[in-house]
């Protein structure tokens, strides 16, 4: 694990005795882990740096523990209501290397954007094509998250009726029918496009016209009689 590792390195450049290590241990644990330590100081006593991390290996490198990280990488999906990028990436980052140390840091990246959804992951491998460095993953998100909505919403958490296993009633549709009726003369029967008044109305407007037709017509010959009338009275009176 890393704690070990940099404790490892502490001792060898700084020279610093097994006895001074294991005496600070309760300092580096935290919680769970911490309460565990106290329990073996009591039951096994006063042991070396090298006996301490025999016991860490084996109580947090077992086969329990790797199925527990695995899942945890698994269900690592990056929400931007409720994850912060730096934490969040780092946290998924230190999980990949104690999982598998031997992976690559390019074949981690990618694991960890895979968990960023398909439009955020897609974006940040737009702008970075080649691989790159974990800081300027980490940037791409935080500018990304902060100046798009990219990302939101991706995650939706299952909804009740399905978890219930309930089917989901169907709406009533029978408000709907009762509502489409002919505008024109409000019958349920029809459409307005097959409305039996459209001939009617059509009728009604062709005689409209035909009457003023004949008014026109009428007006027109009473106005032609009379200048004629007029032009015989200006012959007589010359």
């Amino acid at each position: 694990m890393e704690f070990m590792k940099t404790i490892d390195m502490f001792k060898e450049d700084l020279n610093i005795p097994d006895e001074y290590t294991s005496a600070n241990l309760n300092s580096l644990f935290i919680k769970s882990a911490n309460k565990c330590y106290y329990q073996m100081r009591q039951d096994h006593g006063k042991h070396s740096w090298p006996w301490w991390r025999k016991q860490i290996i084996s109580k947090w490198a077992n086969d329990s523990w790797r199925f527990k990280m695995e899942n945890s990488v698994e269900e690592a999906i990056f929400n931007i209501e409720r994850d912060r990028p730096m934490p969040w990436f780092l946290k998924h980052k230190d999980r990949l290397i104690a999982l598998h140390p031997d992976m690559s840091e390019t074949m981690i990246h990618k694991r960890i954007l895979k968990k960023c959804g398909g439009d955020l992951e897609h974006t940040i491998r737009r702008r970075w094509v080649k691989p790159c460095s974990t800081e300027d993953y980490i940037n791409a998100i935080e500018d990304i998250t902060a100046r798009t909505e990219i990302g939101r919403n991706w995650y939706k958490p299952p909804m009740d009726n399905k978890t219930s296993g309930k089917p989901i009633p169907k709406p009533n549709k029978t408000h709907d029918k009762a509502s489409l009726k002919c505008h024109k003369c409000g019958s349920t029967s029809h459409f307005a496009n097959t409305c039996p008044k459209n001939t009617r109305v059509n009728e009604i407007e062709i005689y409209k016209l035909e009457d003023t037709k004949k008014q026109l017509m009428y007006l027109y010959m009473t106005v032609i009689l009379s200048l004629l009338k007029k032009r015989r009275y200006q012959m007589n009176l010359v």
